[in-house]
């Protein structure tokens, strides 16, 4: 069975685990609250320090949800914040996507957010989710379309950022424009067309805290995490040109009518 191979970009600095401790199934899994049922056993694919996960079990009390994650030491994290909110239906494990541990039809929902762009074979991942998952259930999936992402104004330096991302994510093994790209996946993988819902959902940041917010995060992450470390050691940056990227998303964060928008990809897929 393959196995993941490829490296995970963003990695698990503090600057990243700040931007994914925000989400929430309001904000990054709306697009899959209706089909949500209390007795359902879900599995989180790739569920990081644990905020989705969390709310997922909140949604199914008289049901099971399992955060499943490839990196082991942010599941402290996951582990700590469903033990805050009390909730005893939930577990945690070390996996891979590409070889779940677990009998087919074991599911009735499999889920992953952000996931499929930083896995080295996407179409087994949506594979093996479809797997474990119970006839008639569903397997969700949402990840965001660096391509897509906009932003205003135009400040001096941003631009290089995407271009540097793209070329850093790809030689990692991913696909940074995942969420143009789910829907021919999923039929890849085996789902016929009509058992595929497709949608797009987005990220706005506007307001003065939430620039300030999303800027010093990818301001931090350009230069002190391990993105930074794979940008310089892969040969596609210097210090310095991280250094003034850093101080692009500080003059963008800056800026009175600042906007950035992020455009995701969506699908719910009937088993």
């Amino acid at each position: 069975m393959p196995q993941e191979s490829a490296v995970y970009t963003h990695g698990h600095h503090e600057s990243v685990l700040r931007s994914h401790t925000w989400r929430t199934v309001d904000n990054s899994a709306g697009y899959l609250r209706d089909a949500l049922q209390p007795h359902m056993q879900i599995l989180d694919v790739g569920c990081g320090p644990g905020t989705i996960t969390a709310d997922l079990a909140a949604l199914v009390p008289d049901g099971q949800v399992t955060g499943l994650e490839h990196a082991p030491d942010v599941l402290r994290q996951a582990r700590a914040t469903a033990a805050d909110r009390g909730l005893t239906n939930v577990r945690f494990a070390v996996g891979d996507v590409h070889a779940l541990d677990y009998p087919d039809d074991t599911f009735c929902v499999v889920h992953a957010h952000q996931v499929l762009q930083h896995v080295g074979d996407p179409v087994q991942a949506l594979r093996e989710m479809r797997r474990v998952t119970k006839p008639g259930g569903i397997v969700a999936v949402r990840d965001s379309d660096y391509s897509a992402m906009t932003w205003y104004p135009e400040v001096d330096g941003m631009a290089d950022w995407l271009r540097l991302y793209l070329r850093v994510a790809r030689a990692n093994g991913g696909e940074p424009d995942a969420g143009r790209r789910l829907h021919a996946w999923a039929r890849q993988a085996g789902f016929t067309p009509d058992a595929i819902t497709a949608t797009a959902g987005t990220w706005c940041y506007h307001t003065p805290q939430e620039r300030s917010w999303w800027s010093e995060l990818w301001a931090e992450r350009t230069v002190g995490s391990s993105y930074a470390r794979i940008a310089v050691d892969g040969g596609h940056a210097t210090t310095e040109q991280l250094d003034r990227i850093a101080q692009a998303w500080r003059a963008w964060g800056a800026e009175e009518d600042g906007w950035f928008g992020i455009l995701h990809g969506e699908i719910l897929c009937r088993v």
